[in-house]
């Protein structure tokens, strides 16, 4: 039995959160549409950090793409 999006995107969030964490900051799965677009927060140092977007981007997203090609796009949200 396949696990659901979310779970699977869960998942990836989890096993990167040590590396933000390691910089001061979190990370929190808000949500995951239908559409696949995934809502994150960001907490501690990574709000308002200029490498913030690129750690969005470069990193959450692109992971989170390569392993589950319904994502289509990953937000930061306050």
């Amino acid at each position: 039995m396949s696990s659901s999006l979310e779970e699977r995107v869960r998942a990836v969030i989890d096993w990167m959160r040590p590396i933000v964490q390691s910089d001061g900051g979190d990370v929190e799965l808000v949500e995951v549409s239908a559409e696949g677009v995934v809502r994150i927060r960001f907490h501690g140092a990574c709000v308002g950090c200029p490498s913030s977007p690129l750690t969005l981007k470069e990193g959450l997203e692109r992971i989170l793409k390569e392993k589950m090609p319904e994502v289509r796009e990953v937000v930061a949200i306050i």
